[in-house]
């Protein structure tokens, strides 16, 4: 069973052998039948973008798949295919297969991420087109081993330092740098990304395109209309334009009926009337919800891993935030209760733990996947 596989592999290592997954792939890559790869990297958005651009393909009549991740509650999340999670029938004679093609010993080595990954190219052989999204980096991710049609960039910004660089530059650096011959920019937060950006076009002759210039004015009353229609906050839109570039891109037309229920869930979900989902975790993520959710006032039901600038991005929610909640997240790289109490007084927050939502309160649950995860069992028992 893949499930019981998966499990015995680590979800994190403390360090990465960025060589392994191109080794082994190429060992195995000619039992491979590949589709067109639209590959999206970034640091906010690539769930959303991909989902946005996977339906509208799977609307126009396009066999297509979308491998995104991590999950909320359930694995078959994570390999998206023509309009549906993927059974666990597909799934399990996947990994039936994928177990003949590799050694022993690879199978062994490849992390949780990286057999996945080749577990998702499988199960996409018949489809015409993959989105496929990046996991935590950019030129070194189990992703960008293979060829790529077409790379999205989402907006760039600080986020798993300890694995790609502790400036923007650095970042932004290794995530461009997963792009093959021609990519789609979208709209930035820093600068650098744009430096970086231009300095690859210069130097390894590959063409990067800005969002705006493959949109027309057709395209950005599309973008109103769809937007008002599946109720989309600003951030949502942008990740929107970016997936209808790609269209533009590709030079396949298309109508605002092909975005219908195109929304990934966790992301601003409203889940109840009083209740709101999300699965961000960095502060380009609050920063995002806060403008959306500007003027109103929730109870933030809350965790954070150790390594996330947690302080900050408490900081950026305050001014929507009336309290906060701690909820348990059964991880060891969670913080510790009392030092996130502590944080949380600093800022002149009051906290309690949490235990049940009221139905007079507002409540935004927020802090990463897992603590949407948290949240939604302990709702539904």
């Amino acid at each position: 069973m893949l499930e019981t596989f998966l499990n015995a592999k680590p979800l994190y290592y403390d360090t990465i052998d960025y060589g392994r997954m191109p080794r082994i792939y190429d060992s195995i890559k000619e039992q491979f039948k590949l589709p067109k790869i639209i590959h999206i990297i970034g640091t906010n958005g690539k769930g959303t973008t991909g989902r946005f651009l996977a339906t509208a393909l799977h609307s126009l009549g396009f066999s297509v798949g979308h491998y995104t991740s991590p999950h909320i509650l359930n694995f078959n999340e994570r390999i998206w295919k023509n309009g549906r999670n993927i059974d666990t029938k597909t799934l399990d004679d996947a990994h039936q297969k994928l177990l003949t093609l590799l050694s022993p010993v690879d199978t062994e080595a490849l992390s949780y991420f990286e057999y996945t990954t080749l577990l998702a190219m499988l199960i996409y052989e018949d489809v015409e087109y993959v989105v496929l999204e990046a996991g935590l980096g950019g030129e070194y991710d189990a992703t960008a081993v293979f060829p790529k049609l077409l790379t999205l960039v989402t907006p760039i910004a600080k986020d798993h330092e300890a694995f790609l660089g502790n400036d923007i530059k650095s970042i932004a650096t290794t995530k461009l740098n997963a792009i093959d011959k021609e990519a789609i920019l979208a709209k930035q937060n820093f600068k650098e990304v744009y430096e970086i950006a231009d300095a690859l076009e210069r130097d390894r002759g590959i063409q990067i395109y800005s969002m705006d210039s493959l949109l027309d004015d057709a395209d950005r009353e599309k973008v109103e209309e769809i937007s008002r229609e599946n109720h989309l906050v600003e951030y949502l839109e942008d990740n929107l334009k970016l997936a209808i570039s790609a269209l533009k891109y590709l030079h396949i037309a298309y109508d605002v009926k092909d975005f219908q229920k195109s929304r990934l869930y966790g992301r601003l979900t409203k889940f109840r009337e009083n209740i709101i989902l999300d699965v961000g975790h960095n502060t380009l993520a609050a920063s995002a919800i806060q403008k959306s959710l500007q003027g109103s006032q929730y109870t933030l039901i809350y965790n954070s891993y150790k390594d996330k600038n947690y302080e900050e991005i408490l900081h950026i929610l305050k001014p929507i935030i009336s309290e906060v909640e701690i909820i348990e997240v059964d991880d060891a790289r969670v913080e510790k209760r009392e030092v996130m109490q502590e944080t949380i007084k600093s800022l002149h927050l009051n906290y309690a733990p949490f235990h049940k939502t009221l139905k007079q309160k507002n409540y935004l649950v927020f802090g990463s996947f897992s603590v949407v995860e948290a949240f939604l069992k302990a709702y539904n028992e």
